[in-house]
């Protein structure tokens, strides 16, 4: 009875200190990670070509974000730019917090020689991400970077831990100046097709691991509108986690990857020691642009040689399929001329629109757009669709041109329920997958073809809907989504900051 009572207590005791062990290992993994960054133009040539970018503390690309689940951000940025400017952080939720998204509906642009400090939580989130300019032109230019945010020690992941990882951000790139492109679109003209492709702001880059270990490679299409097409010589590329989301491990010989997405991949180094060449290649254009750079065995003493590997056949429905073998992995733990959206063409007022529904400032916000297709002619208008927290809905991309598009929402990940050729019908529905569909934040849509998402409305704020492919974006295709619940309290959202900037009719009112 003794010996039994001892032992209860010896269990109790245990027991209290693994639990203080685990509530200081979580707390410290809530740390505040601090930042000060600097952007400023400066002059590089990706292309060979001397040309303007845009650099932050110096750097093409931007510092990587290296995060952990929970990290409270503090950045303060610092705009030496001509131009007003902002980052929005491209995948990461702000939970109740739209106020820190960094887009010109949620936030007044940073003038010149000014500054603003954005404070945002890594809420429940691991994966792979990015940041770019939400401002113009201004992701033509540079500014854009790596933001990835790793497990914390207490969360199992559904693979071993690699034994490094990779950020590759690859993208088109055009040698005209950012400000020459917004001139040629405001006066209606195409920006065109781009100049080249870069791997993390070069033309030739170089990536070196050891044979027999496992990297992880984390790749985003960080370009202005071109789909890529991505594989390594001789590798399998194990697909893990695509914006968040743990998936079923399938092994592809070449990824497709759709602007503003991400995906992370497994590669094990299991061939001969030498180097092997890492291409990325356009995808769905006459003219393809590609380029090379190197996986490079740390034991290897032999140059890539041999033939490029081929990229897939140039059909939307070898993509599809590929698509729609993205799955959710349930047995994983983790953290959770003027295009326009149904004949409305957006455009941003001197107001943001957040700052005029938090104001009651009338006039800003416009209630018109419809939530099904009609005739209505097309209009200019700053559309706002109404929605209610913790509504459920569903959204069809139907895309009746010949080009991809590619469709991101700020604060949410969405279920991607189906895809298909052709006009939808509620008929399509019978098609949708509601067992496995994949989260994400950013959703292609083929010519001639519709996208379903589901999206379950948990957050509240202004959030918006857009076309990540730039000159559609600027021109007007996308909206916002505000959701909404008229119970003010911080479990709901969080309030203004006391920092926040102020401009158009918000000036003078008190945050």
């Amino acid at each position: 009875m003794g010996i039994k009572s001892r032992s209860t207590s010896l269990l109790s005791l245990l027991c209290i200190v693994v639990a203080l062990v685990t509530v200081s290992l979580v707390q410290a993994e809530d740390d505040y990670k601090f930042f000060t960054w600097t952007v400023t133009y400066g002059t590089l040539s990706p292309l060979g070509t001397p040309q303007q970018v845009i650099l932050i503390n110096g750097q093409f690309p931007g510092p990587r974000l290296d995060l952990v689940t929970n990290n409270n951000v503090i950045l303060n940025l610092v705009n030496k730019l001509d131009e007003p400017f902002l980052l929005t952080w491209n995948g990461i939720k702000q939970r109740k917090n739209s106020w820190q998204d960094g887009v010109v509906g949620t936030n007044c642009p940073i003038p010149p020689n000014s500054n603003y400090t954005y404070k945002f939580q890594t809420k429940d989130q691991i994966g792979t991400y990015t940041y770019f300019p939400s401002t113009k032109m201004h992701k033509a230019a540079g500014g854009f970077g790596g933001l990835n945010v790793y497990r914390r020690s207490v969360i199992p992941i559904p693979y071993p831990n690699p034994d490094g990882d990779f950020t590759l951000l690859i993208g088109d790139w055009y040698k005209t100046n950012h400000k020459v492109l917004s001139q040629s679109l405001d006066s209606g003209k195409s920006i065109g097709f781009p100049d080249g492709l870069l791997i993390n702001g070069q033309v030739h880059s170089s990536f070196t691991g050891d044979q027999g270990k496992t990297y992880m490679f984390r790749i985003s299409n960080v370009g202005l509108s071109t789909s890529i097409n991505f594989r390594i010589q001789g590798h399998m590329l194990k697909l893990v986690e695509v914006e968040g989301s743990h998936v079923i491990q399938n092994v592809y010989d070449s990824l497709d990857v759709h602007v503003g997405q991400s995906i992370s991949v497994l590669v094990t180094l299991n061939q001969p020691p030498k180097d092997y060449y890492v291409v990325a290649s356009t995808r769905f254009t006459q003219t393809v642009l590609t380029t090379i750079s190197v996986l490079h065995y740390a034991n290897s003493h032999s140059s890539a040689s041999g033939t490029l590997p081929p990229p897939p056949a140039n059909g939307y429905d070898l993509s599809m399929k590929q698509a729609r073998t993205y799955r959710w992995n349930l047995t994983a733990n983790a953290a959770r001329p003027n295009p326009q959206v149904n004949s409305v063409s957006y455009v941003n007022p001197d107001t943001p629109l957040k700052l005029a529904d938090y104001f009651n400032i009338p006039g800003i916000i416009d209630n018109s757009i419809q939530i099904t297709p009609s005739n209505v002619p097309a209009h200019i208008a700053t559309s706002v669709l109404r929605t209610s927290l913790h509504d459920f809905i569903e959204v069809v991309f139907q895309n009746n041109e010949k080009t991809m598009q590619s469709w991101h929402l700020d604060g949410y990940d969405f279920w991607v329920v189906g895809y298909g050729f052709g006009q939808w019908t509620s008929a399509s529905k019978s098609t949708y997958n509601l067992v496995d569909a994949l989260t994400r934040h950013t959703a292609q849509v083929y010519p001639n073809s519709w996208t379903a998402i589901l999206v379950s409305l948990d957050n509240q704020g202004m959030w918006n809907l857009r076309s990540a492919i730039w000159e559609r974006q600027y021109l007007g295709q996308q909206l916002y989504l505000r959701v909404w619940n008229a119970q003010r309290t911080a479990a709901n959202e969080y309030d203004i900051p006391s920092n926040a900037l102020l401009c158009g009719k918000a000036l003078g009112h008190h945050s």
